[in-house]
């Protein structure tokens, strides 16, 4: 295989995964991981994709891959951290529910509980949830967003902080190496910070391809979580941080 053939499939898995690991790409292509770096270094000169350490995500900060490819990336992940995550909630418990395809994979998992109290802004969660009839689930109001059923903006971060709840699960874009957790959207990131500031226990879903995926506003720090799920080992420097605050890790 040439480079350039090499270097065309490399932007294909990246964008097709929002983040790719030089372990990877290795086995993928079975080339050395000096070959890998050299390919990732001189695709992130061409302003191709964006260097991280340990790998590469898309370049662009502002735009999110579209609904319907989340849906799918890295579907296998999403359901191991989704069960794990309902295996974690008692029966009975008050949930937020915030946007994102893994939330929606939550929603999902939790179906086999009995008596959950929910509040959502997200359309999609609403409408799995709400054919038990033992759960009461209620929808902030606001503006639709029509790309994924996500309702945001001062009306939702209103309603979301006129409760106190047991659990507020949190899905997000991208985590970079000082623990910021980034969203594409300043609207949703509002609404996100109040469901963190009115949830008695915080946990945060993201599976690996969330790692040094940039996206340009910060909703918080994985510190303010209480727990923290994904699907594999987090890089060093986000391990420190929450060792430092005490965030328990649950690798699915």
């Amino acid at each position: 295989m040439t480079q350039q053939r090499r270097h065309e499939l490399i932007i294909e898995q990246i964008s097709q995964n929002g983040f790719a690991t030089i372990d990877e790409l290795v086995e993928h292509f079975n080339v050395t991981p000096q070959t890998i770096r050299r390919d990732l270094n001189q695709l992130a000169k061409q302003q191709k994709i964006r260097r991280h350490h340990g790998g590469a995500g898309l370049n662009s900060s502002t735009v999110n891959t579209d609904y319907q490819t989340r849906k799918i990336l890295n579907g296998e992940a999403k359901k191991r951290i989704a069960q794990a995550i309902a295996e974690m909630i008692p029966n009975g418990s008050s949930l937020f529910i915030n946007i994102g395809t893994t939330t929606e994979t939550i929603a999902k998992a939790l179906m086999k509980h009995k008596n959950l109290q929910v509040v959502t802004n997200n359309l999609q969660v609403a409408a799995i949830l709400s054919t038990k009839e033992d759960f009461s689930v209620m929808i902030a109001g606001g503006k639709i967003r029509h790309k994924d059923s996500g309702v945001i903006g001062e009306a939702t971060e209103h309603f979301i902080r006129q409760f106190s709840m047991d659990f507020g699960i949190i899905g997000i874009s991208g985590i970079d190496s000082t623990g910021s957790l980034l969203d594409f959207d300043y609207h949703e990131v509002k609404v996100a910070q109040a469901i963190i500031e009115n949830s008695r226990e915080v946990i945060l879903a993201a599976d690996y391809s969330k790692f040094g995926r940039n996206a340009m506003v910060r909703l918080g720090n994985i510190s303010q979580a209480n727990h923290f799920f994904t699907d594999k080992e987090p890089p060093v420097e986000i391990q420190q941080i929450m060792d430092e605050h005490k965030v328990s890790l649950h690798k699915a």
